[in-house]
């Protein structure tokens, strides 16, 4: 199997977030973020950090100094898609498009600029998880403005760079930011309870649907889409009295994971058939017509895939009922994050997200895994050789081919990540990258997969 079993219009690239790479947290007029004020607050005991070793993203990658090297290496390795996303905080510092704050804009003219100059098609996604703090203290998610504002956002940011940018995405991961961050206080902004987790779910399904429709009639010819984190979903394996409650909290996970913030855009309406609790969401928080202001044609949906998850019915777990059994119960070998390596995962959501009717196209946005990652010294030269993540690559693109040959409009791939980088609550333990990172330098070495990667792309690799 090589590049061309996917055919001459199949896109490839990688993919990275604000964040995880920029650094530069308050440089030249950047407002602060949910995640600035959430890294530098320390957690609720003195002795728990919220992030790993207290890690944050002041510095990251340096990437909003050095992106013109990062994408010279980018070009180097002849990957053609760059995903990334704007910082809300750079653009509006406070949110609002009255502190519109022109040294930010005028960063990602440049970023966007040096995409061109080396040949790669920026991707840009709108909103990657840094809602401006100064949002969030009037609710965030959980208030109905704070979705207003991110249409102006929206309109704004489509509308400057229109001319250069032919693929935009809404969101990234809307369950993943609402559920760590409204619901378990995982992540930034650290809130727990359904209280919040409703309306942060029905405010975000808004500004998805409406944010969408802006886009596409700022930049008509464009690509307009979102994109989503899908995890496969399996119920327990049991012969007891308890399969059938297994089986049907699958089908919540399932659904909670998967489904909701698809089919409300789908114009399918909030899933209550599988889900019943989300019936609090039209009983308290949704008005007239926000059915149809959560719809949205979307020329494409994006997938994130990295693993799946084994299910088992609790009666401890409101909501849900039920429970995922950890994979390092189940399987001997896992990801540096303590994820199931499950290639057959991703083609089971390629083929799940295909039945949908109105899904047009698809894009795997993100797949990747993080190992430890060891740097030799050979003749002189700094070798990373991550074999484990090349064949993790390999195998989830089996299965993308796979669906692919079995009729999923699957249309491009993108590795997670471009280089390692800061991940969330993990901080800087996992890496994800094609390059290595050395945060205390900042240099960057090309990790064997990004080698791999390189001569895939050139045609001359083959699995």
């Amino acid at each position: 199997m090589n590049k061309m079993d996917f055919g001459n219009t199949f896109i490839w690239g990688v993919s990275t977030a604000a964040y995880q790479i920029e650094g530069a947290w308050n440089e030249d007029g950047k407002g602060e973020s949910i995640w600035d004020r959430f890294t530098h607050t320390k957690g609720i005991l003195p002795f728990r950090s919220r992030i790993y070793q207290n890690h944050n993203g002041d510095i990251a990658c340096d990437h909003y100094h050095r992106y013109r090297e990062d994408l010279q290496l980018m070009r180097e390795l002849h990957i053609p898609n760059y995903r990334f996303s704007i910082a809300w905080t750079r653009i509006f510092p406070d949110g609002t498009k009255k502190s519109k704050n022109q040294k930010g804009i005028d960063f990602y003219h440049r970023l966007i600029d040096c995409c061109l100059e080396n040949q790669i098609t920026p991707n840009v996604t709108l909103y990657h998880w840094d809602l401006p703090q100064a949002l969030e203290e009037q609710g965030g998610w959980t208030n109905r403005e704070t979705y207003q504002r991110f249409l102006d956002y929206v309109d704004f940011v489509t509308r400057e760079y229109r001319d250069k940018v032919p693929r935009w995405f809404i969101f990234n991961e809307p369950f993943v930011f609402t559920t760590l961050g409204y619901m378990l206080g995982i992540h930034a902004p650290g809130k727990m309870g359904l209280s919040n987790y409703y309306p942060s779910i029905h405010h975000v399904c808004l500004a998805q649907g409406e944010g969408g429709k802006i886009a596409k009639s700022n930049c008509p010819d464009a690509e307009i889409g979102t994109t989503f984190s899908c995890i496969h979903v399996e119920p327990k394996q049991s012969n007891s009295i308890f399969s059938d409650l297994h089986k049907s909290a699958a089908i919540r996970f399932d659904t909670l994971f998967n489904c909701l913030f698809l089919e409300t855009m789908l114009g399918l309406g909030y899933p209550i058939d599988r889900l019943p609790s989300l019936k609090v969401i039209l009983d308290k928080y949704f008005q007239q017509d926000d059915d149809k202001k959560m719809q949205f044609d979307a020329d494409f949906v994006g997938v994130q895939n990295y693993t799946r998850e084994i299910v088992e019915w609790s009666l401890f777990v409101p909501v849900v009922w039920g429970n995922i059994v950890p994979a390092k119960k189940r399987c001997e070998k896992t990801t540096e994050m303590g994820w199931e390596i499950y290639p057959e995962g991703i083609y089971h959501i390629l083929k799940k997200y295909a039945s949908y009717e109105k899904v047009k196209k698809i894009y795997v946005t993100e797949n990747g895994a993080a190992f430890r990652d060891e740097l030799e010294i050979k003749d002189g030269k700094v070798i990373i050789n991550d074999i484990a993540r090349i064949d993790f690559i390999q195998s989830y693109l089996a299965q993308v081919l796979r669906a692919k040959r079995e009729g999923v409009p699957v249309e491009g791939y993108f590795i997670w990540s471009f280089m390692d980088n800061f991940e969330w609550a993990e901080g800087y333990r996992p890496r994800f990258g094609l390059v290595y990172v050395d945060y205390q330098t900042q240099k960057r070495y090309v990790k064997n997969s990004g080698y791999w990667y390189k001569s895939f792309l050139e045609g001359n690799a083959e699995f």
